[in-house]
Order: structure tokens, then sequence, then C-alpha cells
């Protein structure tokens, strides 16, 4: 799997490419973040093929996952912040495609009006070849998360 050039948590606010969604959901910050950590996290996500944890529990800073997106798409994930209960950080160290030369999402969770705020940011530099059509696509992939998401926890 090629190697992607890492991110860090600067790069969530000067990425030439971000997509935040703040999602107000009626369950507490512990049950969204047990979905985030589950076995198979994210597995309420219609266009994730697989996500799955890489590295024995417990889990923290230097925690590896791998997903698939569209069954086509296979990334390597790296925990580089992980605030238990609150917040975790990931960049992708490899892609199978070149859709993006730099990528991580950022999760955060908090207490809000009786329920909580789940704060979802993509942050990516795309690969050369990505161009308006994986401008769009991209767009759509994170929309269709945020809103299963959003189904999910309003079950």
């Amino acid at each position: 799997m090629p190697l992607m050039e890492p991110v860090d948590a600067e790069f969530f606010e000067t990425a030439p490419e971000r997509r935040t969604f703040v999602l107000d959901l009626p369950v507490s910050p512990e049950r969204v973040w047990r979905g985030l950590t589950a076995t198979n996290p994210l597995w309420w996500c219609r266009l994730m093929s697989s996500v799955e944890y890489t590295s024995p529990r417990p889990f923290g800073v230097g925690t590896t996952r791998r997903a698939s997106v569209l069954g086509v798409l296979r990334l390597r994930e790296r925990f580089f912040r992980w605030e238990e209960g609150r917040r975790q950080t990931f960049t992708v160290d490899g892609a199978n495609l070149p859709v993006f030369r730099r990528f991580g999402e950022d999760y955060l969770v908090e207490p809000a009006g009786g329920g909580c705020r789940f704060t979802w940011t993509f942050a990516y530099e795309p690969g050369v070849r990505a161009g308006r059509v994986g401008a769009a696509l991209n767009d759509r992939v994170f929309a269709s998360l945020a809103a299963d998401t959003r189904r999910h926890f309003r079950g």
C-alpha cells in the first residue's frame, strides 16, 4: 500500500480542503464514544465497507485502524490524538489509490443540551489527479457519512 504524507493537528486549520459536520445528537456522549471505539466502528455508515482497529485495547495515541470505502478505497490510519471519551484524531498513513496526498479526520464528542454534539472534521490535500469530479465525490461521501451518523443516533 503506497505511503501518504502524514498530517498533524495544525493541518486541520491549514489543509487545502476541509469539511466539518456538527451533529447535535439526542444521545449521551458516552454512547457516541462507544460507537467510535466499537470493534466495528462506523458500521452504520453505508459507504464504509469495513472499519477495524488493528491495535489491541486499550486504545490511545499510536492506535491503528484499517478502513475500506465503497469496497474500493482502502486506508491505513494511525491516531495521533486520543482524549478518552472526548476526542480522537488520525492521519492516513497509506492508501491503495492516489485519491489524497494527505488526509486526516478529527472526532470531537461533547455534552450538549441533554445529548451531545459530535463534530466530525475531514482535512485533506487532494491527489494530483483528483480534479473537480474528485472534489464533488469527496463532498458526497463525507455528507453521506454525517447523514448516516445523524440517522443512526436519532434511531
